[in-house]
């Protein structure tokens, strides 16, 4: 997709692409590193560079992201006497060699502009400022220290570091934010910058899908550029897809729309992508002007002014701008009567025509449908998680509850917690009482509880609080019953202060209440921990060895609707170009993969939110304009054609919950 994409953003009037390079992807083991297909950062560079734009090489390598884990790799977090993103040695060595890694892969190819190539730029570290906060004096010495690292690559282009507004020279500091006007750099010499201009919002599973109106979008643009802006950078202008497990949060979705001009489909989005485009043609009419003089500022009225910018030999451009959030304003300037609408910014290329307003949208919306494709699924088949035999096989045993991530170091989402206990057939509950409680205490981020085979339901947490507690009464036995709790991690924290000492998984308590003897504590006994489930030990997403294993088949196929299931299905490649996409609103929760490729995690969690109606004049912030309540927070899950074969694509879908199978359709996207 990518060389599509970069035209379509240079089409759109852009300059430059920006991307992150994800430590976790390019270094998934110490010292074994990964440049292969979507992690080609050499090929995608090159892309942009034959495509003509220039590049802002996001190193970081924290990038935070809502990305898995911050973009650290996880065996970061388990080196000796590490401590991330401070003055401590380990991490700093860590930090360097990767940084010195990518900057000489850069170099080896000529990539920097100092050597003729399109990389103009390079970021340190990432957004730093609210964990200086926290950190004090040490956080200064490990910016210090990061600054000077950078710098000493010598890579011959600038460095910068966003949200840090104590970055030491020659490191620029910049903003990010919905609008960035009200920002000056820490030293005169250095430019104005806005590395991230949000044009919408991330989702969360649960939450709804926020969209930020290109009418704001543009005028914060305007308002940044009177003010004397020289760069800005739209996070999202393409977001794409968290494909496999690279969602971060935890409960980020897979889908990281963003609301961008450029859709996670690759599809140019409407009015958003030809509006900006405009303003940046207006722009970019007016630079002379813009590169060579200071603004010179006058009231037009109370809630208006004028920022005029010269080049001498009488060029001349004005932005006019009316910051009322209701009222259009008639305002005089230079003798002639202009109406500027509520919330907006007129660009006047020669001080006299206005060549856009930044609220008079001219595009028109696109219409978006997911319209049936035309392939089925066939062949399909059900492999059921046998839950009697865990704890058979690569198991630890240990007295008490462990941390998630310790035992997983995240090779899977999932970690059963397995124990047993024994009831004396003297409790009165087994001779009609009440049945007792069972309560489970987690720091994230979901469970789902079996007691001898019985699933008897599930708890989640959120992103904003990963804890939660899961309560429900039990039908025990007498003498030995076994509780299984399969807890699972969906995606890892990828911001907050030491995100990496956070804990995931059941370490609060495990307990029994109701029985005669009053409440048993059931956490300080022998567990035995199995990582990850038997259909991923068995590779049962792979299309060689999802054929080895006996599935069920025909009809008894789509009829279990019971938790942890794994089902298989062929489909043929839909006919046309339009992408592709699966609609799970049939489904629970889980994973899907394609021809063994993972398209990440699922799941129908209906969104809850205030979805009322949407001015675009006013400030901006995430919550402001809100869509898709009462529906599930992401249904289609994108599936990119070049994974496709002409037949016999194989689906396979492990659920969690309990889903319908049969109504799992394959979808395209059309837009008109």
């Amino acid at each position: 997709m990518w060389e599509d994409l970069i035209k379509k953003a240079k089409d759109g009037g852009l300059d430059v692409i920006d991307t992150y390079v994800f430590w976790n992807g390019h270094e998934p083991s110490p010292g074994t590193y990964n440049f292969e297909g979507r992690y080609d950062l050499v090929r995608f560079i090159k892309t942009v560079q034959e495509v003509g734009l220039y590049v802002h090489l996001r190193i970081g390598p924290y990038v935070c992201a809502e990305w898995n884990f911050g973009g650290f790799p996880v065996w970061l977090k388990y080196v000796p006497g590490i401590s991330f993103r401070s003055d401590n040695g380990p991490f700093k060595a860590a930090m360097q060699g990767f940084t010195q890694r990518i900057v000489q892969m850069m170099k080896e190819h000529r990539f920097f502009e100092s050597q003729g190539g399109p990389i103009i730029l390079s970021q340190i570290e990432n957004e730093f400022g609210p964990e200086l906060k926290a950190l004090g004096p040490a956080g200064h010495s490990y910016v210090n220290w990061a600054a000077k690292m950078a710098v000493g690559l010598n890579t011959g282009v600038p460095w910068v570091m966003c949200k840090e507004d104590d970055a030491p020279d020659p490191i620029i500091n910049a903003c990010n934010g919905f609008y960035c006007d009200y920002f000056t750099p820490n030293k005169p010499y250095k430019p104005k910058m806005w590395t991230e201009a949000w044009s919408g919002w991330f989702t969360e599973f649960g939450g709804t899908i926020p969209k930020r109106p290109v009418e704001d979008l543009a005028f914060g643009v305007t308002r940044f550029i009177q003010k004397g802006g020289s760069y800005i950078n739209y996070y999202m202008y393409h977001g794409g897809t968290n494909f496999g497990r690279t969602a971060g949060g935890p409960f980020i979705t897979t889908s990281y729309d963003y609301d961008a001009p450029i859709d996670e489909y690759g599809l140019v989005q409407e009015p958003k992508y030809s509006h900006l485009k405009q303003l940046h043609q207006a722009i970019k009419q007016c630079e002379s002007a813009l590169v060579s003089s200071d603004p010179k500022v006058t009231k037009l009225g109370n809630y208006e002014d004028a920022h005029v910018f010269s080049a001498g030999k009488g060029s001349c451009v004005a932005f006019l701008s009316n910051y009322h959030m209701n009222a259009p304003a008639k305002v005089v300037f230079n003798n002639r009567h202009y109406t500027l609408p509520a919330w907006s910014t007129s660009i006047l290329p020669d001080c006299r025509n206005v060549v856009f307003n930044t609220a008079t949208v001219v595009a028109k919306t696109s219409q978006v449908q997911m319209v049936p494709s035309g392939s089925i699924l066939y062949s399909v088949g059900r492999y059921d998680e046998d839950i009697s035999t865990y704890g058979d096989r690569g198991t630890i045993t240990a007295f008490g509850l462990l941390e998630q991530i310790n035992v997983t170091r995240d090779a899977s989402d999932y970690l059963w917690y397995i124990t047993s206990v024994d009831i004396k057939a003297s409790e009165s509950f087994l001779r009609g009482g009440k049945w007792p409680s069972l309560t489970v205490d987690s720091a994230g981020h979901a469970v789902h509880v079996f007691v001898n085979g019985h699933f008897y339901g599930s708890a989640f947490g959120t992103r904003e609080n990963r804890r939660f507690s899961f309560s429900a009464p039990v039908n025990l036995r007498g003498g030995s019953n076994r509780i299984a709790l399969l807890s699972i991690a969906v995606g890892l924290p990828n911001v907050g202060p030491h995100f990496e000492t956070w804990a995931t998984g059941i370490v609060g308590s495990v307990a029994l209440h109701g029985l005669d003897g009053g409440s048993k504590d059931l956490s300080r006994q022998r567990w035995t921990y199995q990582v990850g489930l038997r259909g991923e030990a068995m590779n049962l997403i792979s299309p060689s060895e999802a054929s080895s294993v006996d599935w069920i088949k025909g009809s008894l196929a789509k009829q279990n609707k019971q938790p942890l299931t794994w089902y298989k299905a062929f489909f043929d490649a839909p006919r046309g170009n339009e992408p592709v996409a699966l609609d799970l609103r049939s489904m629970g929760k889980g994973q899907a993969w394609i021809n063994g490729q993972s398209l990440g995690r699922y799941w129908m969690a209906f969104a809850k939110g205030n979805c009322g109606s949407c001015n675009y004049a006013g400030t901006y912030r995430e919550a402001k304009c809100q869509s898709g309540c009462g529906e599930p927070t992401q249904r289609w899950y994108h599936v990119p054609r070049s994974w496709l074969k002409p037949r016999g694509n194989l689906l396979v879908l492990f659920e969690e919950l309990g889903g319908d199978v049969s109504k799992v359709s394959v979808v395209k996207r059309s837009v008109h």
